[in-house]
């Protein structure tokens, strides 16, 4: 009995183990299998990825190619004979490193780069660039050329700007900065080119110093310039005549440009009816230029930075007649020359003002009020290095400022006090930035943040500043910049950039394992009527 009882446990500890086994050479066998499967379904996915983009017309590659980041547009060409085609043809924008040894390479790359119509010309400062023949070259494959930006090339001379002015007469825009060429070869982009609507100009060093400096403009593309930008230059008003003779001209810069302006000025307005910017950092200019520029009855955006020779009386003028004045920017650079007379005189005739900037200028609750009460359009304040902007200037603001969403204070004797008073003000506030107070601790930061929950609060106690006061005169020592408040373009990506982020084979997948995606290119390809933009 016993034994029979033992004999049934053996048998069935066995049939236990043998089921065991079974079960694990059965999952082992089904584990496999679903491997070789997965394999298998992998394979048919790439396989139908493959013929996805195989029935891809090039003009539908070519916008997916757009929407990749430089790099990878640049592994994609290396895929196939196809992509490496539709890849060239479909860039629009190139920025090539211009050092002497690009010359015998450029037919080979203008011939792939068929397409081109914004290029760009850089050259490290210790290389030799390209010269005339190679900017001649250049210019024989790009005849469609729109846009031209050339940086450092020292090996350039009046002759390679004629023949490439020659070639290239659609182009729109022009920025060169550090090169050698003078005044006639910029005269010749002037003659031949009569579509130029954009020029900036930096450091030309072939542009003769003194009264023997050749005048340059105006050409038949005066009549086309709408936005004139000069940046260091020795002898800036050789530029006069162009200025002068741009009738539609909308945006003048002026940076640290040497002359007298204060005589060019009443010749500009005088010939010059249509312009709404002017930007003027470190030039010669006084109370007189403001008084000729107060005539621009269109002037929308005046920024004056660094011009100790402008008083109150010339800021006067120009708000008792552009009432049309939306941004104004003002760096006095502690000189005390514009105050309180000169923003009261703001308040009251510039009612249409969205944003202020004022940099080493010490405004009073007199003038805070005044705008606050007139301007009720002002969304955009910020003051940087006053002395007289303290916690009770801040509470006007928080009391009078209703429309104003975004404020930024740096190197102002403001404390905590002044945080308090903002969280119970400026019910439209959205955006607050602190630098450099030494009274705000984090502790008031973080209380204002408690008690307003939606704003959006930024408090630097560091010593090194991260805005600028100018739009592309460098660093200030107290700047400050407002970005636009709208989404920025991107554009097509350019050959010489860097690209960091996930590989091409994630990202084509990506694209294109989703129909959705593929139906919405599509589209797009079927309502732009085959045609393909950058």
């Amino acid at each position: 009995m016993g034994q029979s009882v033992s004999t049934a446990k053996l048998t069935s500890r066995r049939d236990c183990n043998r089921s065991q086994l079974s079960k694990s050479k059965s999952t082992a066998l089904i584990g496999q299998m679903q491997a070789e499967e997965a394999e298998e379904v992998e394979r048919n996915s790439i396989d139908g990825l493959s013929d996805i983009i195989s029935v891809l017309p090039d003009e539908c590659l070519a916008c997916i190619f757009q929407s990749l980041t430089p790099g990878d547009r640049k592994r994609c060409s290396l895929v196939c004979r196809r992509w490496l085609r539709i890849e060239g043809q479909s860039r629009h924008r190139l920025s090539l490193n211009a050092q002497s040894d690009l010359h015998p390479h450029i037919p080979s790359i203008f011939s792939r780069f068929d397409a081109v119509t914004k290029l760009a010309l850089k050259c490290d400062r210790r290389s030799v660039s390209i010269g005339d023949e190679a900017l001649a070259q250049i210019s024989e494959h790009c005849r469609n050329l729109t846009r031209l930006k050339l940086r450092a090339c020292r090996d350039l001379t009046d002759a390679g700007m004629l023949a490439f002015a020659k070639n290239c007469k659609c182009l729109k825009k022009l920025s060169c900065g550090s090169c050698t060429f003078g005044a006639k070869g910029m005269n010749a982009v002037l003659d031949y080119c009569p579509a130029l609507e954009e020029l900036s100009v930096k450091r030309l060093r072939g542009i003769t110093d003194g009264a023997a400096a050749e005048p340059i403009g105006p050409g038949v593309a005066a009549a086309s310039l709408k936005s004139i930008c000069l940046k260091e230059l020795y002898n800036g008003q050789c530029f006069g005549p162009l200025i002068v003779g741009a009738k539609n001209l909308r945006s003048l810069k002026l940076f640290r440009c040497s002359g007298d302006w204060d005589k060019l000025f009443p010749l500009i307005v005088d010939r010059v009816t249509g312009i709404v910017e002017i930007h003027m950092e470190r030039i010669q200019v006084s109370d007189i230029g403001l008084t000729a520029i107060s005539n621009c009855l269109n002037l929308e955006i005046l920024h004056l930075v660094k011009t100790p020779e402008c008083t109150n009386v010339g800021l006067g003028s120009v708000a008792e007649k552009c009432r049309l004045l939306r941004k104004l920017h003002i760096d006095g650079w502690k000189a005390n020359r514009i105050g309180d007379q000169g923003l009261i005189a703001v308040a009251k005739s510039c009612l249409n003002l969205q944003e202020l900037v004022l940099i080493g200028v010490n405004p009073t609750k007199i003038s805070l009020e005044m705008l606050a009460s007139n301007c009720q359009n002002l969304e955009r304040l910020a003051l940087c290095g006053s002395d007289t902007v303290g916690d009770a200037e801040i509470s006007c603001i928080a009391l009078k400022w209703i429309a104003l969403k975004k404020l930024c204070i740096k190197s102002c004797p403001v404390s905590d006090h002044g945080m308090e008073a903002l969280a119970s003000g400026c019910p439209n506030l959205v955006k607050v930035k602190v630098k450099k107070c030494r009274g705000v601790t984090s502790e008031g930061v973080e209380w204002l943040r408690t008690n307003r929950g939606s704003l959006v609060i930024n408090l630097d106690t560091g010593e090194q500043l991260d805005a600028s006061a100018s739009d592309g005169g460098g660093a200030q020592d107290n700047g400050v910049e407002f970005p636009p408040m709208v989404a920025s373009q991107i554009g097509a990506p350019s050959i010489a950039s860097s690209s960091t982020g996930r590989s091409t084979s994630h990202k084509l997948l990506g694209l294109l394992s989703g129909m959705s995606l593929v139906a919405c290119t599509l589209r797009r390809f079927g309502n732009s009527n085959g045609s393909s933009q950058s």
